[in-house]
């Protein structure tokens, strides 16, 4: 092959290598969150045995007004005395909103005793964007390596954004009053990992000789922390 036909192969195949590699990361980009619907919509039902990513739809005749409405009450304050870290969340997502499937949204309602603290967490499906509704917060999150905060105290009507997979924190910061929220995320099941019950209260557990290392502390701190998560529900 001439030496010009062989370069204008090879300028060829990087083109097309390149154009691959874009095309690939356009689509990874693309299903990155919620697929977007493809119809009007789509009442889960949750009793149908076909197993998607999602939830099966629901007969689109059989839909009434009451499959898009949820009668929440996130006007009315939760109770936080049962919880260690006095704090309670109420998610309106696909599960106990059917209506939501595939519309790549929900509703969270986080209410904060005195110095009540939503703990460090993740949600692996979701950006939140969180309104302050009442109260003083001190919030924030941490990105991936190398760790850096951003954080920030907020008082009512204030908006933050927690992006998509980042761990994050609330803090109410008042001693005497209570605190409340209001959190959009971008999925219609956006999930959640909590820090400390992920790496302490795992079932079964993670190896002490992991923790030991990673928290550079002894087995018996390890032990401790394990047993304040073993058969906690109210955290």
């Amino acid at each position: 092959m001439p030496p010009l036909a062989k370069q204008l192969t090879m300028a060829s195949s990087s083109s097309l290598f390149l154009l691959a590699a874009l095309l690939a990361l356009a689509s990874w980009q693309a299903t990155a969150y919620d697929p977007s619907p493809l119809q009007d919509f789509c009442i889960a039902d949750m009793k149908a045995p076909v197993r998607v990513n999602g939830f099966a739809c629901k007969d689109p005749m059989a839909a009434t007004p009451e499959d898009f409405f949820n009668a929440a009450m996130l006007d009315q304050p939760r109770d936080t005395k049962a919880s260690k870290v006095r704090s309670n969340v109420t998610n309106i997502n696909v599960i106990n909103f059917p209506g939501l499937n595939t519309l790549g949204i929900s509703l969270a309602r986080i209410d904060y005793g005195p110095l009540g603290v939503n703990t460090p967490h993740i949600h692996p499906r979701a950006t939140e964007l969180l309104t302050v509704l009442e109260g003083t917060l001190y919030l924030g999150f941490v990105t991936s390596n190398p760790n850096r905060l951003f954080s920030k105290i907020v008082k009512k009507g204030d908006v933050f954004v927690f992006p998509k997979a980042m761990i994050h924190f609330q803090m109410n910061l008042a001693h005497d009053k209570p605190a409340a929220a209001l959190s959009s995320l971008s999925s219609q099941n956006p999930g959640v990992i909590s820090i400390a019950n992920a790496v302490f209260g795992s079932k079964p557990p993670i190896s002490d000789d992991v923790l030991a290392t990673a928290f550079q502390v002894e087995k018996d701190l390890i032990h401790w922390l394990q047993s304040q998560f073993w058969g906690n529900t109210n955290y």
